[in-house]
C-alpha cells in the first residue's frame, strides 16, 4: 500500500510560481512511475505531468509544457512539481498519483494509476 500526501499549494498571482510536493510512504515508491493530475470545479480530472521511476523520462500536458517541471527524489520518497508562469486557468486541485509496483514507465491516463493523494489547492488570481 502507498499513501500520498501533497503540499505546497496556495494563492498566487498570475505569472508567479509554486512548488508542489508529494510525500509517499510505503516500500514500493522507488519502483513505480508517478504523476500529477489536476481537477477544476465542474471539470474532469486531467493529466499534468508524469515521471518514470528513475526520473529519466518525463512527459507533460501541452498546456503546461515549458512552464512546469516534474522531478523526484527517491531517497526522500518525494515527488515535486515546479510551476512557473502560472495562469488563472491553472487554478485547480492538484493531485499526485502512483502506479502499481514495478510499473516503472510514464503514463498520462488516470486508469494507469493505482494510488491517489487527496490533493492540494492551487489558485491563480488575475
Amino acid at each position: 500500500q502507498v499513501q500520498l500526501v501533497e503540499s505546497g499549494g496556495g494563492l498566487v498571482q498570475a505569472g508567479g510560481s509554486l512548488r508542489l510536493s508529494c510525500a509517499a510512504s510505503g516500500r514500493t515508491f522507488s519502483r513505480t512511475a508517478m504523476g500529477w493530475f489536476r481537477q477544476a470545479p465542474g471539470k474532469e480530472r486531467e493529466f499534468v505531468a508524469t515521471i518514470s521511476w528513475s526520473g529519466g523520462d518525463t512527459d507533460y500536458a501541452d498546456s503546461v509544457k515549458g512552464r512546469f517541471t516534474i522531478s523526484r527524489d527517491n531517497a526522500k520518497n518525494t515527488m515535486y512539481l515546479q510551476m512557473n508562469s502560472l495562469r488563472p486557468e491553472d487554478t485547480a486541485v492538484y493531485i499526485c498519483a502512483c502506479r502499481r509496483p514495478y510499473e516503472t514507465t510514464c503514463a498520462s491516463y488516470t486508469r494507469a494509476y493505482a494510488y491517489w493523494g487527496q490533493g492540494t489547492q492551487v489558485t491563480v488570481s488575475s
